[in-house]
């Protein structure tokens, strides 16, 4: 059953009930009893967009085995299925998916949801592979969308507004492999003069740091082996240096629950995501949040940040910058544009990081920063409303199929419904 708090553990749910159904029956009876309801999934979210007033369902035990249609090369999946499960699953029948996010243990729906992504100057975010979808709305009936119905581009990043998600349907492609390299200490002129062969040196490309200093301290490479002429394990790369063991992005961390590195061929399923399923991840010693902005804002976001790096570094554990294709999902923090995303792993100090997060967000203003929805930001909807050109749209949307507001809960209230 749902545990009582978060991931992270730095948020308590306040929901007053809790149910774990296992069948559509049970489901639809617990949505259609229920005056507020919402779906929580694996629980890595940082704020309180899964939390609920009344009822929480978590669809963990949902059932449902995948199915794969090896004609339409897509895959079928219960909402709470976890990536990394999916992966194993794609990986004995020859399939894969374009991308991973960082950690494999989070679930497909809560990922969809809100645009969780992994990295890739052609790669769009988890989201952009729905091809169809199936919705619980609020009197209980399933409700099944594709790329052909109307408003589907609005349903698909639904942050749990719309109903609930019970399954989803995914392109694969053939499976491949990847290598993974990791360099070091490649200097920040570099990457200024250099960005965009930087984040093009690899299928995806991770840049981590603390922000101070005259060198960003690790540069991740994965390369597929079937399409990319990958860098070697050796030498050097845009001043940096190959690294001589397996890195952890957190300094003076253990990289042993960190995807395989030292530039040695593997499934995507293992190199794609930066750590292992077969680890549990720490959790209730960080904090999250991510902001991404117009790639050609980038160079400016980083010389702001660079320049809060005073206030930044007592409270950051390492920052992540990397990039992602442009899509038309109204909600998607890369709508219509292609990002740049810069996320920040924090110290368990919340109060200090909210209290910086607004003053990171009005230096970056100008630049429009779109937040990572499941992740700590200030950000309120009179602000968000002008960073997403749909943002009107997917209202009514939610209007029209939630009528009753069954399905919001404070975040929604606060960031986008009013």
């Amino acid at each position: 059953m749902l545990e009582e708090y978060n991931w992270a553990g730095n948020l308590r749910y306040s929901a007053t009930d809790v149910a774990q159904p296992s069948t559509l029956d049970e489901l639809s009876s617990l949505v259609t009893s229920a005056g507020s309801v919402r779906a929580v999934g694996t629980r890595h979210s940082f704020n309180d967009i899964a939390d609920s007033g009344g009822l929480m369902v978590n669809l963990e035990k949902l059932d449902g085995e995948p199915v794969l249609d090896r004609l339409a090369r897509t895959v079928t999946v219960t909402a709470g299925t976890r990536y990394g499960d999916l992966a194993a699953f794609l990986v004995q029948h020859g399939y894969a998916l374009h991308n991973l996010a960082s950690l494999p243990h989070i679930s497909v729906a809560g990922a969809v949801a809100t645009a969780t992504h992994g990295s890739g100057n052609r790669n769009g975010n988890l989201a952009t592979t729905v091809a169809a979808l199936e919705l619980m709305t609020s009197d209980g009936e399933v409700l099944r969308v594709d790329r052909s119905s109307p408003d589907f581009n609005g349903m698909v990043v639904s942050l749990g507004a719309l109903g609930i998600f019970t399954r989803i349907t995914l392109e694969v492609e053939p499976a491949f492999e990847v290598r993974q390299d990791v360099f070091t200490d490649v200097p920040w002129t570099s990457v200024e003069e250099n960005f965009d062969a930087i984040t093009s040196a690899a299928y995806s490309v991770s840049i981590f740091s603390s922000l101070a200093g005259p060198a960003a301290s690790q540069v991740w490479l994965k390369s597929r082996t079937d399409t990319e002429m990958p860098y070697a394990g050796a030498g050097a790369f845009f001043g940096g240096t190959a690294a001589a063991e397996p890195m952890h992005p957190l300094p003076g961390m253990s990289a042993v629950n960190c995807s395989q590195q030292m530039g040695v061929p593997g499934s995507w399923s293992d190199r794609l995501a930066h750590f292992r399923l077969a680890f549990t991840p720490s959790n209730g010693d960080e904090l999250q949040s991510e902001y991404l902005v117009e790639r050609g804002s980038a160079l400016e976001a980083l010389e702001i940040l660079r320049g809060m790096s005073a206030d930044i570094a007592p409270l950051l554990q390492v920052c992540e910058i990397r990039t992602m294709a442009r899509d038309d999902l109204w909600l998607s923090s890369s709508y219509g544009q292609e990002t740049v995303g810069f996320h920040f792993t924090w110290k368990p100090l919340q109060a200090d990081v909210e209290a910086l997060l607004a003053k990171m967000e009005a230096a970056l203003a100008a630049l429009k920063p779109r937040p990572h929805w499941g992740k700590l930001f200030t950000l309120e909807r009179a602000e968000l409303q002008g960073l997403y050109p749909r943002f009107g749209d997917f209202q009514d949307l939610a209007r029209r199929l939630d009528p009753e507001r069954k399905f919001a809960n404070a975040f929604l209230a606060r960031k986008v419904l009013g």
